[in-house]
């Protein structure tokens, strides 16, 4: 039976690819008040940026619950013995905990392996597509964990934000505090760099800061895929994704959008640009055990 691949909503894959390659997405919650929607399944994008922006309520995200996740697993349990979830930072959020008590809640015989990828957004989408085209083809989980290591590896995000106020409010803004002396002035770009948001640089303009994601992907050799992600800005983000159409095969180049589960802390005018690169020499596997809770969890294993 084929390896079947389990993400969060957090990846913000086109539904297209997730439909196309049948991966399991398990969504978070948007909470506006007492209301809770389901990221991607109750309320659109559109709607959510708009209540962001305008409503009288800032809203809050709250991960899948392990009850959730205990329920994909035993409905995927009935098609496959080997499981791989694969997840946003821990530091991001409570999702990866969630993943960990589903899995013993669900009690199932076969193999289910945990991955927190460090990442967030279509950096953690890129590992996740790699991974599911991987196991659609039959591959073992061993090659299939490979990959998703070596993704890791060799995944980078950049980012630009209009205003670095929802970071802040929403408490995720970690390393990138060193941006806010001149947060009024400057457009920040930043990176995700040991699970958290961190400082690249700052620039007088937005066209300035695009000009820099655009130039770091032209200075990186080997890419291999690459993402192009928007909030509330479309047609910015299909103009950048023609502008990065010699650098990488089109079946390889994606547009994608921040949902709710992200984009309530990054807010509307964010612009993020993923490249995968080619693996260079293999690095070593990093291995947690399930019950060690000392370190922090990257791949765990039955």
């Amino acid at each position: 039976m084929p390896v079947r691949i389990v993400t969060d909503s957090a990846a913000d894959i086109p539904l297209s690819i997730v439909q196309e390659l049948g991966i399991t997405v398990v969504p978070a919650s948007v909470n506006f008040g007492i209301k809770s929607d389901s990221d991607g399944v109750d309320i659109s994008c559109d709607e959510f940026y708009d209540r962001l922006v305008n409503g009288p309520i800032y809203p809050s995200t709250a991960q899948a619950t392990p009850a959730d996740f205990a329920r994909v697993y035993q409905l995927l349990a009935k098609e496959t013995d080997e499981i791989i979830s694969i997840h946003l930072s821990g530091k991001f959020s409570g999702t990866f905990s969630s993943a960990q008590q589903g899995k013993a809640q669900a009690a199932i015989k076969g193999n289910i392996t945990l991955i927190d990828s460090g990442t967030i957004t279509m950096a953690l989408g890129i590992i996740v597509i790699s991974a599911t085209r991987l196991a659609n083809s039959g591959k073992t989980r061993a090659e299939i964990m490979d990959d998703v290591q070596k993704g890791m590896e060799n995944t980078r995000l950049l980012g630009t934000f209009d205003t670095l106020k929802y970071l802040v409010r929403g408490g995720r803004i970690g390393k990138g505090k060193a941006l806010l002396g001149s947060v009024l002035n400057v457009k920040p770009v930043v990176t995700v760099r040991e699970g958290m948001i961190a400082p690249v640089g700052n620039f007088r303009t937005r066209a300035k800061a695009i000009d820099k994601l655009c130039e770091m992907v032209r200075r990186s050799a080997g890419v291999q895929e690459l993402a192009v992600v928007h909030s509330t800005t479309p047609d910015e983000a299909a103009s950048l994704k023609n502008r990065l159409s010699p650098f990488v095969d089109s079946n390889r180049l994606y547009l994608a959008r921040l949902g709710p589960a992200i984009g309530v802390h990054t807010g509307p005018g964010t612009i993020v640009l993923v490249m995968k690169k080619a693996a260079g020499k293999p690095g070593r596997m990093i291995l947690r055990l399930h019950r060690s809770r000392r370190n922090r969890y990257r791949i765990c294993r039955n």
